[in-house]
């Protein structure tokens, strides 16, 4: 183990990622740093104004001052997975059969380590207070203006939010949607539900946080770093894990830590990242 392991370091694979927390490569001894507290959120959305809803479930662990946390499908997580986690050590959890257990074991870690701040690379923006609709618009804003694409340009959005659909037709961007689920938009457009197939014929992806809990991520950042193209993501699951590729992939980060903006009507922040140049190395 290393106590002193430089904070900044990071590695190339999500799976690499993980054995460097493990062995105390990004920090101090997982195996000394517990889980004091591990809950889950649930919740049911319908804007007003919008035809369709969505559900979410996300499980997230304290650690000190830090909250990290994973979505998963809605029913999914296994029953005493919870439980399980209150009171654990890190080392345990980032080895524990569940993959949703050790992504948010990964982030309330990392999240420890260097947290969202400018020193560590993060730039803030602020979330006005508002109706949910609201904040979920301005946030889509911020997401999608970590994109650097000319109108016309064609992003594969992994993770269907309407917002972001939203946001990127007013650039004048068109897009692909893809979600493990299928079905169609608010607006009646088919969703995919084969990311990697899609990329190939759009020039940048958009893509949320939870492939890291459903193991799709590394395949789509693989792309990206080969095909040169730009890599958003936009995290409330993994948000402090996901900075760790910038410039191995990743091209920039929105991150949004737990409390997310759908919790609270008032005033939030969510932390931008940016690499040196899209889809490439530093």
């Amino acid at each position: 183990m290393n106590p002193t392991a430089p904070a900044s370091a990071r590695a190339a694979t999500y799976d690499e990622l993980l054995a460097l927390a493990r062995a105390g490569g990004l920090g101090p001894d997982p195996a000394g740093s517990r889980v004091s507290v591990a809950f889950t959120t649930r919740q049911a959305v319908r804007h007003e104004g919008r035809g369709t809803g969505y559900r979410n479930e996300v499980l997230s662990l304290r650690l000190a001052e830090a909250v990290g946390s994973c979505a998963v499908e809605p029913g999914t997580l296994p029953d005493g997975a919870v439980e399980d986690c209150a009171g654990a050590d890190v080392a345990r959890l980032l080895e524990h059969p569940v993959p949703a257990v050790r992504v948010a074991a990964l982030d309330a870690y990392l999240m420890h380590v260097t947290p969202h701040t400018p020193e560590n690379g993060a730039r803030p923006v602020a979330l006005p207070a508002g109706t949910s609709l609201e904040k979920s618009r301005v946030r889509a804003e911020a997401v999608a203006g970590l994109l650097v694409l000319p109108p016309g340009a064609t992003v594969l959005v992994v993770g269907v939010v309407n917002s972001l659909l939203e946001a990127l037709r007013a650039r004048g961007l068109g897009y692909v949607p893809c979600d493990l689920k299928g079905g169609v938009t608010e607006w009646g457009e088919p969703v995919v539900t084969d990311a990697l197939g899609a990329a190939g014929r759009c020039d940048a992806l958009l893509v949320s946080g939870m492939t890291l809990g459903n193991g799709t991520f590394d395949a789509l950042r693989e792309h990206a770093l080969r095909q040169d193209k730009q890599l958003v993501m936009f995290a409330q699951t993994g948000s402090a894990v996901l900075p760790r590729f910038l410039g191995h992939g990743v091209s920039a980060v929105c991150a949004e830590p737990y409390p997310f903006f759908w919790l609270d009507g008032g005033p939030g922040t969510i932390h931008r990242y940016r690499a040196g140049r899209p889809g490439g190395t530093r």
